[in-house]
């Protein structure tokens, strides 16, 4: 096993769920009591990164957080380094990634959650914070538990944004997700056959990137 991309699997994972969350908790709960025609377009937003192939949502988030592009330009002004093939930039593109796995099962549970025990919770003199941190977070713990495991288990398996989006990490060559399927390619193949697919140089389908495809060419 490749310890190396094993462990920033894990840190990026721990990372993505641990700011994915929060931020899913606060969006979804205005969410799941919004009452507007609009909402089924925020939703199919929301779970655009869910139906989009990986390789294709890594490519999009290159050109957005690309050094040409207006984040990438203010990311680098102020820090002095590139938001793009950083590890920075690929816990942001972890989290837009992984948005439909945080938000749908919280929502799901905030949406089951009757009107009326928030209701009673404030006519019995309970602020909107002590209400949610006592009455509203433990009835929706499942959803959230949900949300985190699946958010976790998504990170650690993730292959095209992250080999699109940050091919090289602090010299770590490829996630656990990438290393498992080139050693899958090389043992399919034998020898040298899979060797360059995680090359700097390759499309992550065994062949230069750089190179047009010949005519029947897989």
């Amino acid at each position: 096993m490749d310890w190396g991309a094993f462990f920033l699997s894990l840190k990026l994972a721990v990372t993505t769920t641990v700011l994915l969350i929060p931020l899913a908790v606060l969006l979804v709960r205005p969410l799941a009591r919004w009452r507007s025609p609009a909402k089924s377009v925020l939703e199919a937003l929301l779970a655009l990164p869910l139906v989009l192939p990986p390789t294709v949502l890594g490519y999009y988030l290159l050109v957005g957080l690309g050094r040409v592009s207006p984040l990438g330009r203010a990311f680098e002004a102020a820090f002095g380094t590139p938001l793009v093939f950083s590890f920075t930039g690929l816990v942001a593109a972890s989290l837009i990634a992984n948005i439909p796995f945080a938000v749908q099962p919280i929502q799901r549970a905030c949406e089951a959650l009757p009107r009326d025990i928030t209701d009673a919770a404030w006519v019995s003199g309970l602020t909107r914070r002590a209400a949610f941190w006592r009455i509203e977070l433990p009835l929706i713990s499942s959803g959230v538990l949900s949300a985190a495991v699946l958010t976790f288990a998504h990170t650690m398996g993730e292959f095209g944004v992250v080999r699109v989006s940050a091919e090289h990490v602090q010299g770590l060559g490829a996630s656990l997700g990438q290393g498992r399927r080139v050693a899958r390619v090389r043992r399919g193949q034998g020898g040298e056959g899979g060797a360059h697919l995680g090359g700097p140089g390759t499309d992550g389908q065994g062949f230069d990137a750089g190179q047009p495809r010949r005519n029947g060419a897989a």
